[in-house]
């Protein structure tokens, strides 16, 4: 055996690089079933980032239904989800180019079925009895400060597709999610919200009769207020309608048998929902009328179980994966995202009665050999008020090299976004990118996130650029005071509500020695004025109603406090981000440099609220290395393009 080479931190050479992570790498999206057929959407960076549908027929056969140039991606909140589903060989999709909404027989070309309008669709389901679809639909006709939210019937074949551009069923809250049709085509579910509400913090669940002319009878709230909140409705086989409910602390499973009882299933201190940042999230599906599957959280970590809907037993079904999402259940089987942490995630197909378990579809090609992989350790650390926040600590790892006797490695903190989001332990190739050239990484579930239960969840109201920031440092420091990692060579790098904490991080605590912030919020007074619709109260809870609490904004707003910040910053950001618009990051980078402080600023044309272009993704891995390489003074054992750096 070769003794591994010596050599400081940061500077060992690796396998895992950024032309490697984006080579083979799709992003793995909404798992559609049809009988036996298995559908699947699949971004792909070396297409521009264009989204895919994906058919992995009965006979094995696998076939892209999606041709170029179309996009299977909604714009409907932004951040889109539910853009396409599957009925009797016949797909409907949301383009992203024109939003519209079209149909695709199976091996046959797409056509349009909405108008070309100023409108956007989403989360649709077929109402087989009345020959339409009926989905949430964002209109952006009317113009004014907002675009209006309803739930419309969109006729399956128009006589004309200008003439088509839907029914309204229901209106009148400001955001809606999850239209289900009951089995027999007489019922119509779903859930719907206000400002200032977010669907993790209150939302309402209605039902109503749809009657033979299509329209809905009186309708009934069946569970949900402002402080309850109701995540995924679904009608088992029988016409029962089941929803997930987090009114004792913990989403947990309930169903509802319209004489106005509201019966638990599975009572836990477990999460079986997730927050609502996206359309048609699944985390249960009806096995038959006696059972369902289901996925929850517990822990931080996720499990796969049956529910048995007699008894109410649970049982838990063993798979290899450590995260498991999305799931979809068919006829002996269930499909659903896993993740290990030492594999690229999957989608896979476990056989109910076997137990048998198949990855259908890798989110990369990347293969590393064990020896290079870092494997996540679970930590819990003290943080403010005596409270506990948790992380994933990945050491580094690398079978080639060793560093100095004595030498600490340097920490990467990673700020996950939302903030109202989670970490998981599932194998991540851009961490792995970091620990495999000797730079250790913490990935931190700071006081807000999801996995622990309202109460941790709660922990960010009011206290968003407090909380996130205090768990942020507090893992850090944990790390540096057992020996684990250098001290004094800390940073932290985040994306979105991540970028925020990030520069809030850097701004208000003397910590941290660099940064970078993707797409991240600089000025959160400006995002309360700019952002969209579906974020637009977001603030409200994290820091108070704007402009009423002007104040608090500015104290938090990293953007008026240069003065305290004195390290090197480098930002990432896209010019067509609807959400953090450029201006937030080019605001601070001007300020930085009148500063005289080392600043890094790279712009990607054509790019939105997250990267999904190869040659973006690549940029940005190198790029962060290179930047802290010229901060933290290690060579890089690799040649990378180079990025301009103010002031240094």
């Amino acid at each position: 055996m070769v003794s591994p080479q010596i050599a400081p931190y940061g500077s060992w050479k690796s396998p895992i690089t950024s032309d490697l992570i984006v080579a083979g790498s799709v992003r793995l999206g909404d798992v559609c079933l049809d009988g036996q057929d298995i559908y699947w959407s699949e971004g792909r960076p070396t297409e521009g980032g264009r989204s895919v549908v994906v058919q992995l027929a009965a006979d094995g056969s696998r076939t892209d239904l999606t041709p170029a140039p179309l996009n299977v991606r909604t714009r409907v909140h932004e951040y889109g989800g539910g853009s396409y589903l599957v009925a009797d060989g016949v797909v409907y999709f949301s383009n992203f180019a024109d939003q519209r909404i079209y149909r695709q027989a199976v091996g046959g070309e797409p056509q349009p079925i909405t108008p070309q309008e100023s409108y956007r669709y989403a989360d649709a389901v077929v109402d087989v009895t009345r020959d339409r679809l009926i989905c949430v639909r964002e209109n952006h006709t009317e113009g004014g400060h907002e675009p209006s939210n309803e739930i419309v019937a969109i006729a399956i074949h128009p006589g004309d597709a200008e003439d088509n551009p839907g029914t309204v069923l229901v209106s009148g809250s400001d955001f809606y999610a999850y239209p289900r049709i009951s089995p027999d085509g007489s019922r119509l579910c779903w859930i719907a919200w206000d400002h200032p509400n977010m669907p993790w913090d209150g939302t309402e669940l209605w039902e109503a009769e749809l009657l033979p002319d299509g329209t809905l009878g009186t309708a009934i709230m069946v569970a949900g207020s402002v402080s309850e909140s109701i995540f995924q409705p679904s009608w088992s086989p029988d016409g029962v309608l089941h929803f997930v409910s987090d009114r004792t602390g913990w989403w947990n499973l309930y169903r509802w048998n319209r004489t106005g009882v509201i019966e638990p299933l599975c009572p836990k201190a477990a999460e079986f929902g997730l927050p609502l940042w996206v359309f048609g999230m699944s985390t249960y599906g009806f096995e038959s009328v006696e059972s369902l599957i289901c996925t929850y959280s517990e822990n931080g970590l996720s499990h796969l179980a049956r529910l048995n809907l007699k008894t109410l037993e649970l049982e838990e079904i063993p798979t290899p994966y450590a995260s498991v999402g999305g799931v979809q259940v068919g006829n002996g089987f269930v499909v659903f995202g896993g993740g290990t942490p030492t594999q690229p995630g999957a989608i896979a197909r476990l056989n109910l009665a076997t137990g048998e378990c198949e990855a259908l579809r890798r989110s990369s090609d990347l293969t590393v050999d064990p020896a290079y992989i870092s494997v996540p350790e679970p930590i819990e650390f003290p943080t403010e008020n005596g409270l506990t926040a948790y992380g994933f600590f990945y050491p580094p790892q690398n079978a080639d090299f060793a560093a100095p006797e004595g030498e600490l490695p340097p920490l990467l903190v990673k700020s996950h976004g939302g903030p109202t989001a989670a970490t998981s332990a599932t194998f991540n190739p851009g961490i792995q990118y970091w620990t495999s050239r000797g730079i250790a990484v913490l990935d931190v579930n700071y006081g807000g996130s999801t996995g622990y239960g309202r109460e941790y969840r709660d922990r960010l109201k009011g206290n968003w650029g407090i909380v996130d920031v205090d768990d942020c440092v507090n893992g850090a420091r944990y790390l540096a005071k057992h020996k684990r990692v250098d001290g004094d060579r800390l940073c932290i790098d985040g994306g979105s509500a991540g970028g925020y904490t990030t520069l809030a991080a850097l701004a208000f605590r003397d910590v941290f020695k660099a940064g970078a912030s993707y797409y991240g919020v600089s000025d959160l007074e400006a995002l309360a004025r700019d952002t969209h619709k579906f974020e637009s109260r977001y603030l409200d809870g994290l820091i108070g109603p704007y402009p009423e609490a002007k104040e608090v904004y500015e104290a938090r707003s990293p953007i008026h406090h240069i003065d305290k910040l004195s390290c090197p910053v480098i930002f990432f950001q896209g010019d067509e981000d609807k959400i953090v618009p450029p201006n937030q990051a080019e605001m601070m980078v001007n300020a930085l440099k009148e500063k005289g402080l080392p600043v890094a600023y790279v712009l990607y044309e054509g790019e939105q609220h997250g990267f999904r272009k190869s040659e973006n993704i690549k940029r940005t891995l190198d790029g962060e290395l290179y930047f802290y390489a010229q901060v933290f003074g290690f060579a890089l054992a690799d040649e990378m393009e180079k990025v301009a750096i103010a002031n240094l």
